[in-house]
């Protein structure tokens, strides 16, 4: 190209575009190539340090603290405390550098691409939100593990709402839903997987369309609960998930977070922090939200509800206790009636029949019979059961045992002496 310029067969211009470098860059190259022939073409940075490496001082200190504070860190959660804890200037990719060459961080290998039906995002916001829960060791062992509940909105990708809870229930989805409600409105549409908590999966032939305890809310809120076929349906919640499973455990560290009810009071902060890095804007700007109305009780709405009918003597039993009914009325104005047993998160119980509340007592409270558990509570009720009693310190079985002797089989020679 520069013989092709000193012969003038080419113009500067095009000899630029050619090189991809400017008209000036081109007139350096000609008048170099004329005194020092083919090498003064040789750029002089080479084998020179770049001017925009990090200076020693602060690379050491970069990889004092990758190897104190932030070695479980990932590259991009590090650089993020790097700048904003320890006020240093870095790229991600010099972190990333960096971490290789410690031996702190190792490159992930390029998965096998696996190609699933794309969905667009939801055009609104609060249109579709995607609901789902994450048992995982949030405290890293400072708390016994727990459950992250995680509603996303999908046309923005915000987090909405975040709740530690014992595990995945009707009543630790209705609070967290009941906190959503709150803040933002009621959703069109919530989209979710086939745990028992929103759907049932085995249902009875006389039940094919029975609703759980938070189905049935839902329907009284007018909210529908949509069932992902597969975890890739509803990947977003699914990815979210484990950026927080990466993020949120070291914010929890650094705050000195040592359990979930701390936990809970410091999640606001994380989720405005967490959407103003990842939110996106959604191709409309309605909002899909609608306000509660004065007929949504919640309180009354997210309870335990049951069907129940009325004995001759106006009893009725509820989770092996049986209920005796006080009224002024004569007692064959609520024989075989229908009632309605609600019960709220902390077992108070309250009977309506046709939305009057009925006043009771407790006439008799049955055996304690066999559980029956949900499948993702079954951790929570074994956990530790092996560990209930103990036996006391002079018991037997702590003081060993003996063969015991007599005079008859203790003889010389026996191996019982």
């Amino acid at each position: 190209m520069i013989d092709k310029l000193i012969e003038k067969s080419i113009r500067q211009k095009a000899a630029a575009a050619g090189l991809g470098i400017s008209v000036r860059q081109v007139k350096r190259l000609v008048k170099r190539y004329r005194e020092k022939g083919t090498i003064g073409l040789v750029s002089k940075q080479r084998g020179q340090p770049s001017h925009h490496q990090l200076p020693e001082d602060t690379r050491q200190r970069i990889v004092d603290l990758l190897h104190s504070t932030y070695q479980d860190f990932g590259p991009t959660l590090a650089q993020e405390k790097l700048v904003e804890r320890d006020g240093m200037k870095v790229s991600v990719s010099s972190v990333r550098k960096i971490m290789i060459e410690e031996e702190i961080w190792k490159p992930k290998k390029a998965k096998k691409l696996e190609v699933h039906q794309h969905r667009e995002r939801r055009a609104c916001f609060g249109e579709l939100v995607q609901i789902d829960g994450s048992p995982h060791d949030w405290f890293e062992g400072r708390s016994p593990k727990c459950t992250l509940l995680v509603f996303i909105d999908d046309a923005t990708g915000a987090l909405l709402q975040l709740r530690f809870v014992k595990s995945e229930s009707f009543f630790s989805y209705a609070r967290a839903a009941e906190g959503y409600f709150g803040q933002y409105g009621k959703p069109a549409f919530f989209y979710s997987d086939k745990n028992g908590v929103f759907k049932v999966n085995n249902p009875s032939n006389s039940k094919r369309d029975a609703l759980t305890q938070f189905g049935r809310a839902m329907q009284e809120l007018g909210i529908q609960i949509i069932c992902a076929e597969t975890p890739q349906a509803k990947g977003r919640v699914e990815r979210v998930i484990k950026t927080l499973q990466g993020r949120l455990p070291k914010e929890l560290r650094l705050g000195g977070i040592n359990d979930p009810d701390a936990g809970n009071a410091y999640l606001p902060t994380f989720i405005q922090d967490f959407n103003n890095r990842f939110a996106v804007k959604p191709r409309s700007s309605f909002n899909a939200h609608r306000p509660l109305s004065a007929s949504d009780d919640l309180a009354k709405i997210f309870t335990w509800q049951e069907d129940r009918t009325l004995t001759k003597n106006l009893t009725l039993q509820y989770r092996y206790t049986i209920y005796q009914i006080k009224t002024d009325r004569p007692s064959y104005a609520l024989c075989k009636v229908p009632v309605k047993v609600c019960e709220d998160v902390n077992g108070l119980v309250s009977i309506y029949y046709k939305g009057e509340l009925l006043d009771y007592t407790i006439y008799h409270r049955q055996a304690k019979q066999a559980l029956v558990v949900p499948t993702k509570q079954l951790d929570q009720v074994l956990v530790n059961k092996h560990r209930t009693y103990k036996p006391a310190p002079d018991h037997p079985w702590r003081r060993g045992f003996a063969t015991p002797l007599s005079k008859r089989s203790a003889q010389k020679g026996d191996i019982l002496t």
